[in-house]
């Protein structure tokens, strides 16, 4: 039996929507985040020596890394379903999108999570300055790092109706998360159209709702 090793509100919410849309039998086993530090529990380390989600055991394996989860579940269990045809244009650009979107993508999310944390979590004395730190590196780094990558998504995304092409694929549950969190931090709608026009017709799938239904509160569905 495929079981998910899940995380609360984290990329591992991408792997169970996958496996609800393709109808595959699965189990979950839950993990809680630290409520100060938001770090997953020691207990991942148990699956995977990084001790990260998400991860998934499937008899003998053992995969992380969402893209390669994706990979493995669609070459396992999708019997052609939800990836295009190997030799066909679609593909190149669906291999892209699911490598792009961790590998490119999250970058610079994390570190405006990462910067956005640093006053807070700081020595008192401290957080003035360190405040005037994160302010100026998001400001003149990764504010324009970030809508340079929003700006990218929103015209490929006004040239077909999904990441590689008319069809729904898993690049573009892997495309999600970056996409949510660009809504997350306040991606204006006038300006990025196309992405939020994606983001609710993603939401609106079923599988995505079972997949809430399984994996529990999931901060960025909204």
């Amino acid at each position: 039996m495929l079981t998910v090793h899940h995380l609360n509100n984290s990329r591992s919410q991408r792997i169970l929507w996958l496996l609800e849309e393709l109808e595959v039998n699965y189990e979950i086993k839950n993990y809680e985040r630290d409520p100060k530090t938001m770090l997953a529990p020691k207990q991942l380390r148990e699956i995977h020596p990084l001790g990260k989600a998400p991860v998934v055991t499937d008899e003998e394996h053992t995969v992380a890394e969402s893209g390669a989860i994706i990979e493995y579940i669609v070459d396992e269990y999708g019997e052609g379903r939800l990836r295009p045809e190997p030799d066909s244009a679609e593909f190149q650009r669906y291999r892209y999108w699911m490598h792009y979107a961790e590998g490119s993508a999250m970058n610079p999310f994390l570190l405006h999570i990462v910067f956005d944390q640093l006053p807070k979590q700081g020595p008192w004395l401290a957080r003035p300055v360190l405040g005037a730190v994160s302010k100026t590196v998001n400001d003149e780094y990764i504010s324009g790092q970030v809508e340079l990558h929003m700006s990218y998504w929103e015209v490929e995304l006004s040239k077909r109706p999904y990441f590689a092409g008319h069809e729904f694929t898993a690049a573009d549950i892997q495309m999600s998360f970056p996409l949510e969190a660009a809504l997350a931090r306040g991606a204006d709608r006038d300006l990025y159209p196309n992405i939020h026009a994606q983001v609710e017709k993603l939401h609106e799938r079923p599988a995505y709702d079972r997949a809430l239904e399984r994996g529990g509160d999931y901060a960025l569905a909204f």
